[in-house]
């Protein structure tokens, strides 16, 4: 027989037979399950002890077994598979199963899932109150000076794989890749710039170079976003930084202010010089037509002055003593051989002249009054006339 080593009967003379362990065994099954033997045995006689169904109570609980490796995989999230802690699979969403423990254990990695980093501060939970990190915060720029940054940055993951079994702290090496990227780029950039206009630029640069440093470490995160919570000047130096500030927002507004001018006054005066020029040119226009024609009237009275030098000559000379005579009121003629000057009132005479056109072409109001020329003007407008022509002809 088999015997049980380290089980001993109970008069210490050997250890016990292995039937009768099983025997044992089974008559405190049949006691807990309540069977109490079979019932053809003489009266008075204890009842015989009646075998367990081991077979399947086994089956049962290699069933509940079995059924324990079923799992769901969640949407947006990777059921990652290890056998004896190797990794075998990484399943998408749904029903699944695996060999169950302790052969196969499943963990689900949620890749959807946004995760937040804080680089330069701590929030606390519950509370809206923040508190500061200066270890992390203080960073120098490029103009030597030392700003207060405070950032936060989001993430989620893309490789299940990289994200288990290449990295041990994933949101430290979040943290440390955040700060490495924000100081390099606040160390290339001025402290104007950082502050103020390229704020945006500097999360934009921040992401992609973190977004390469994890790439590199192959650590299966996706930078999502990077936002700048604040930024400003140490405490220390804020009064002075504040003056500064309003020095520069007074110069802004003194250059608004100047543009502003320039702006009604250029247009002004551009439209002003644009005139000038257009009237420049049609005075130059001017000039030159009045020019060409003089030049062609010229030449036709040099073509007439070849053909009758005299002619021309006495035409020229009258036509320049009426243009002279046109706005001359008296004239004074010195006549040759006396010592007495002859005086022709021509204003009086053209003044008559008009007078009597005006009356000879006017109508007769009245039958019996006919309308009668003066006689003495008509004398002294022949006298005039042959005065005139007598001095014509002593000039031939």
């Amino acid at each position: 027989m088999r015997k049980f080593p380290g089980f001993w009967n109970k008069n210490n003379e050997g250890p016990p037979d292995l039937d009768e362990v099983f025997k044992d065994l089974n008559q405190k099954l049949n006691r807990l399950f309540g069977n109490k033997g079979g019932q053809g045995g003489p009266r008075g006689s204890s009842p015989a002890p009646q075998p367990l169904p081991v077979a399947p109570i086994l089956g049962l609980v290699a069933l509940i077994w079995l059924g324990s490796g079923f799992y769901i995989v969640d949407q947006g999230s990777r059921g990652v598979v290890l056998r004896f802690g190797q990794h075998v699979e990484t399943t998408m969403p749904g029903p699944r199963w695996h060999l169950p423990f302790p052969i196969e254990t499943i963990e689900n990695v949620n890749l959807e899932q946004v995760r937040t980093i804080e680089m330069g501060y701590r929030s606390f939970e519950g509370e809206s109150g923040r508190s500061k990190e200066l270890r992390e915060s203080l960073m120098l720029t490029d103009d030597e000076n030392i700003i207060d940054l405070q950032v936060a940055v989001q993430y989620n993951l893309k490789s299940v794989e990289d994200y288990q079994f290449s990295n041990r702290s994933t949101e430290e090496s979040v943290r440390g890749v955040a700060e490495t990227a924000i100081r390099e780029i606040v160390g290339k950039s001025k402290m104007d710039f950082v502050l103020y206009e390229g704020r945006d630029d500097v999360a934009a640069k921040a992401k992609k170079l973190m977004q390469d440093m994890l790439d590199r470490y192959k650590s299966g995160i996706n930078v999502v976003n990077v936002t700048m919570q604040n930024a400003q000047p140490p405490e220390q130096v804020q009064a002075a930084f504040d003056d500064a500030v309003k020095a520069k927002q007074d110069l802004e507004r003194q250059k608004n202010e100047g543009q502003a001018y320039a702006n009604d006054v250029i247009p002004k005066a551009r439209g002003t010089a644009s005139r000038l020029t257009e009237e420049a040119a049609g005075y130059k226009l001017r000039v030159e037509n009045e020019a060409k024609g003089n030049a062609d009237r010229f030449e036709q009275v040099l073509s007439q002055y070849n053909k009758a030098p005299e002619v021309t000559r006495q035409r020229l000379y009258l036509d320049a003593q009426e243009h002279i005579l046109a706005n001359t009121s008296k004239v004074l003629v010195d006549q040759k051989g006396g010592n007495s000057l002859l005086y022709l009132p021509l204003d009086k005479l053209m003044t008559m002249s008009g007078a009597g056109n005006n009356a000879a072409s006017a109508p007769a109001t009245t039958a019996d009054k006919p309308v009668q020329e003066p006689q003495a003007d008509a004398s002294t407008s022949d006298r005039s006339r042959d005065a005139m022509r007598s001095r014509d002809r002593e000039y031939r």
